[in-house]
This record gives C-alpha cells, structure tokens and sequence, in this order.
C-alpha cells in the first residue's frame, strides 16, 4: 500500500462518518441472537455493508474484518481493516448513548490507524502510529495517576454463553481484587469506550479479559498514541493475537499487571475448590 498513514486516516475517518450517520438516524430494526445473551441489530448489519463497501472502493487491495460477517482478503496481505460496526449493541438496543463505531487499520497484527466515533456522545477519536491522538480535533493524553488508590479502572462485560461460568472465574476474581484497591471500578459495556477514555484521561485504565480485534484495533492505537501502555495479561506486549487487553497510564501499570495475576491465580484456586467439592 502506497497511500501515507494520513491518508489512510482520512478514509477511516470518512467510512466512519457514514457509519455514525447511520447510527444516530436508524432505529435498532430486527435484531438477531448470535448466541447466549448476545445479538445484533439490523444497524450492525448496515454499518458493515457500508463500510465495507466504502472501504472496497478506497482502498480495494486492503483486506476487511468485520464483526458480523467476517474476513474478505486484499492482495496486500500485511494490511487488513477491523470494524466494530456498533461497539455496545446491547447499549445501544436500551437506549444508553454508550455506543460506537470502531475501525482500526492492522499492519502484521500491530494497529497502525484507528478512528473511534460515539454518535450520541459528540465524540470522535483518532489516531496514526506517530501521531499522537486527537479528541474532537484536539490533542489528549492519558492520565497522570501515582497509583491504583487513586485510580479509576473500567472493566470489560462479563462473559456469556456456555462456558459462561468458567471465563467468568477470572473477571469475578479481578473485580473482587479491583475493589479492595481502586478508587473506583467503571463497566461501560464497550471496549471502544474504556480504550478511547483511557487515551483522554478520563479513566485511569481498562482491563479486559479479552481481544477480538474488531473491538480493539481501533482503541489500542488511540491508547498508545495518547501514551498509554497497552499490554497482554501477563505484561508482554499487546497485539492482535494477545488473550486479553490492559491499557494504563505509564505509573500504575506495573500495580495493575500484578493485580490481574493474582486475580487470576485466585480463580484457579477457587475453579481446584470448586472441583473438589462438587
């Protein structure tokens, strides 16, 4: 792909335009259950169409991965488009305005380009590896925070589906663990949302305990271009074949790290007792 990053950026920021109009004037029509308390809306669908259609005129050799109906391949194998046509579905069917669309642009599993939009927030958040981060236009950083007792940490949704009880262990565990330590614990029910805020300093970190890369391309290049630290669960470096997503300011994700391990470790204890006593 010849085209510069900015320009790359520019033609997420026009897919994602047309993606918010969408959003903002279309009513959630049918919705389709996609599994265990999990759905999609007839706004999802059009979203990716859309986009994906714009996307194939602008930039025809760049492959596409969408949340709903999965990958077309580009003839450039390096590059690949993730989008979340509406991060925060179950929001958005209750009428809560935390949703949005997310978009990023994958370069061999590193977001290089990600536009995050909250139609019913006024908010848009962009970002080109090298860049920096803008909010509306304007340049944000992440927070300043000295330590976890001073922060503000959002968490992901919790797990649905079968294996509900089980993937659950861990973020039950991280909640407890969270609570005996943070100022206080936000779940917005959108990983565009914790990962963008993340970037504007209006929380202090996110942790997720999963990493589907519609839903965090986008916000993981914001992230660390507004000078976050985004990390796997283990601290190693984040992309998009990591099991989970941390982001945080640079002074207290080391605490953070440590924390999610022991929370961890607990949920292995308590899955060992829970087997033994059954």
């Amino acid at each position: 792909m010849n085209l510069p990053i900015t320009s790359l950026l520019e033609i997420a920021e026009g897919a994602v335009t047309l993606a918010g109009r969408i959003v903002r004037t279309t009513p959630p029509g049918a919705v389709t259950a996609k599994g265990d308390r999990d759905m999609a809306t007839e706004v999802d669908y059009a979203v990716e169409q859309t986009v994906r259609d714009f996307l194939g005129r602008e930039t025809p050799e760049i492959g596409f991965l969408g949340e709903e109906e999965g990958a077309t391949r580009g003839t450039d194998a390096a590059l690949t488009w993730a989008l979340d046509p509406l991060d925060g579905t179950a929001n958005f069917l209750h009428g809560i305005p935390l949703c949005g669309v997310s978009l990023g642009l994958i370069h061999r599993d590193v977001p290089v380009v990600g536009v995050i939009d909250l139609p019913f927030l006024g908010s848009r958040y962009t970002a080109a590896e090298g860049h920096g981060t803008r909010a509306n236009g304007t340049s944000v950083c992440v927070s300043q925070a000295a330590d976890l007792e001073s922060a503000i940490v959002a968490i992901g949704d919790y797990a649905v589906g079968a294996d509900a009880a089980e993937k659950n262990r861990p973020r039950l565990a991280l909640t407890r663990h969270l609570a005996a330590r943070v100022q206080r614990i936000r779940m917005f029910g959108s990983a565009a949302i914790d990962l963008a805020w993340v970037a504007e300093g209006k929380i202090d970190a996110s942790a997720m305990f999963s990493n589907n890369p519609w839903d965090t391309a986008a916000g993981v290049l914001i992230a660390r271009e507004a000078r976050a630290m985004v990390v796997d669960l283990d601290g190693s470096p984040h992309t998009m074949n990591s099991r989970g997503t941390i982001a945080a300011g640079p002074k207290i994700l080391g605490e953070l790290v440590t924390l999610i391990a022991d929370a961890r470790q607990a949920a292995e204890r308590t899955g060992w007792l829970a087997e033994l006593f059954s």
